[in-house]
């Protein structure tokens, strides 16, 4: 079986300091380890999908509207990926284990392709990795459980505005979604 790296929502929006919904240096300080680990998972023939906010400016209608300032709006530079995640993307985004995936909601996997696509390439194990921990990160953690998937999570490479949000999620990747924690010096994703 195989296995793919989901990379969430790692964009200008959410880390750049001028972002309209950052988390701030928490986000920005995950840069190499987010990049470092894509490499890697690439370097080792894992899929890789980046699973990124679209989101029209004036939908008043999508339930985040209420919660959130407009973020992640389709034909603005708050969706490129930030930092040297892009530069990833700009040399890889013609190979056939590269993917882009506009998603509408918190999770990857809602409304989108993204199981019928993992299941096509025999995918068992997601990798998840970006922001917000405690947000888009764990919905997709918790659906990825419900389809029946191996969950393994970069602990360097996510992050939240909120440090008790994020403690929060790791524990419940680990102790209710059985997910794998990989250790800080991503070691383990060199397997």
């Amino acid at each position: 079986m195989a296995k793919a790296l989901i990379s969430i929502d790692y964009t200008e929006d959410f880390v750049a300091d001028q972002g309209k919904l950052t988390a701030g240096a928490p986000a920005q300080a995950i840069s190499e380890a987010i990049n470092q680990v894509t490499r890697l998972a690439f370097d080792r023939g894992d899929y890789v999908f980046f699973t990124i906010d679209a989101h029209e400016e004036k939908d008043t209608f999508h339930p985040e509207s209420k919660l959130f300032p407009p973020h992640n709006i389709i034909g603005t530079s708050g969706r490129n990926l930030y930092d040297s995640l892009a530069d990833f993307y700009a040399e890889n985004k013609d190979d056939s284990r590269v993917f882009w995936m506009d998603k509408r909601h918190y999770s990857a996997f809602s409304g989108t392709d993204l199981d019928i696509r993992l299941r096509e390439r025999r995918v068992d194990t997601v990798i998840l990795t970006g922001v917000l921990t405690d947000i888009c990160v764990l919905h997709t953690a918790i659906d990825a459980y419900n389809l029946g998937y191996n969950i393994e999570v970069v602990k360097p490479a996510v992050a939240s505005i909120w440090p008790e949000n994020h403690q929060f999620a790791l524990g419940h990747f680990k102790n209710t979604l059985g997910a794998k924690l990989l250790d800080e010096n991503l070691a383990e994703i060199k397997e």
